[in-house]
């Protein structure tokens, strides 16, 4: 159980930082004011992610959630400055978001279907995150 546990928090933080990174990379390519607002208001939310993630983790062990390797990251903004190469528009930075997004969303879903008996704390922050996602996902919408 406590593994599960530990897997399930070590994933929502992976997944949060991930979050943190790709709108990180993209914010320089930004210029319309109101989605820059947009964008830090969906880092925040990430960044309280990994803040209770990091709060319950000791609970399970003594060292730190992971959080995305060096390759990840790099690959991230390697497919980010690739992808807007010849087109930085709002519409496609939006697109971009929700693309991770919604693999983050997915893999949200398949840890809480195939994990009903994870603790209640840490249920709750893996909902919250599916959950953030999904109103993240209909926010940069409007975007495209």
């Amino acid at each position: 159980m406590e593994n599960q546990n530990l897997n399930i928090l070590d994933e929502v933080n992976k997944g949060a930082t991930m979050g943190m990174d790709a709108i990180h990379y993209v914010y320089d390519k930004v210029s319309d004011s109101d989605f820059k607002n947009v964008l830090d208001t969906e880092y925040n939310k990430y960044k309280d992610i990994s803040r209770r993630v990091n709060e319950l983790y000791s609970q399970y062990s003594d060292k730190d959630p992971h959080e995305t390797n060096a390759m990840t990251k790099a690959m991230t903004w390697y497919g980010i400055q690739m992808k807007t190469m010849t087109d930085d528009t709002t519409s496609k930075l939006s697109e971009l978001l929700m693309q991770g997004t919604n693999m983050g969303i997915i893999e949200g879903r398949r840890l809480l279907n195939q994990n009903e008996d994870a603790d209640h704390d840490v249920k709750n922050i893996l909902n919250d995150f599916v959950v953030m996602q999904e109103d993240s996902v209909e926010t940069l919408k409007k975007y495209l």
